[in-house]
């Protein structure tokens, strides 16, 4: 248990209590009802409206777990990912990150991620992810979860010329 923190009120002596409607910390009856006379509202938070540039994403507690280890990313499909000017433009758009921190602090990730499926901009987004991994497998020879689309993939990298 940390440190006890000063009065939200008075300021003086060390809180026992914290209001119950906006969690601001008092000391006694007194500090209370001197609280009271202001109106005060309930701190917002929900993980889907954390922000990304806060720096302080709430991660949702899911188990992990992988029925198939070949579905895990290599090291070097995710270096693709990574550096991927493409994949780097399309997370530029805020609509798209508010998708992927909805997924990731849900603690339903999967159900998120079928929502977020049904919108263009994810759909685009895990269609340029999933070209970036098969011409970094392709060209590496690193195994993929997307082995039976290689052909069509290769077909549309030529057409495209996806460069790395």
């Amino acid at each position: 248990m940390g440190p006890r923190k000063k009065c939200g009120v008075c300021g003086e002596a060390e809180s026992k209590y914290k209001c119950p409607n906006c969690l601001i910390p008092y000391c006694s009856l007194v500090c209370f009802k001197k609280h009271k006379e202001v109106p005060c509202v309930k701190p917002e938070s929900s993980a889907a409206e954390v922000k990304l540039t806060s720096g302080a994403v709430v991660h949702a507690e899911r188990p992990y777990h992988v029925d198939d280890p070949g579905e895990v990313l290599q090291q070097l499909q995710l270096q693709s990912i990574a550096s991927s000017s493409e994949i780097c433009d399309a997370l530029k758009d805020e609509e798209l990150q508010k998708l992927i921190c909805n997924i990731d602090c849900s603690p339903d990730a999967e159900n998120e991620l079928n929502k977020a499926m049904e919108l263009d901009v994810f759909r685009v987004f895990t269609d340029k992810v999933s070209l970036v991994i098969a011409y970094s497998s392709q060209h590496f020879c690193v195994p993929t979860m997307f082995s039976p689309l290689n052909h069509l993939i290769s077909v549309e990298l030529d057409k495209d010329h996806l460069s790395c």
